[in-house]
């Protein structure tokens, strides 16, 4: 079973400019947060990369960033996993 308020804390630490508040669930938050990254949402409209683009991006982030293994895994897993909802 996913601990996703252990991952949702977990990706905090890679955007701390995103606050990532609400009063849905951490798996929600958590989820919904990663597709807008993946959609490139927070982006202008004419600057935005691809889907593709997003993943391989947020998988280097991720991978190079100072969490656990484990984290880097299931946060991998979990954009890889999405990625089927950003298609238009």
């Amino acid at each position: 079973m996913t601990d996703f308020d252990f991952l949702l804390a977990e990706y905090r630490k890679l955007w701390k400019n995103r606050p990532l508040v609400s009063d849905e669930s951490a798996e929600s938050v958590l989820k919904e947060a990663i597709i807008r990254e993946l959609k490139d949402e927070n982006a202008h409209p004419r600057v935005r990369k691809t889907p593709i683009e997003k993943y391989q991006m947020a998988t280097k982030r991720i991978s190079e960033s100072e969490l656990a293994e484990q984290s880097k895994v299931a946060l991998i897993s979990l954009h890889e996993e999405l990625m089927v909802f950003t298609k238009q």
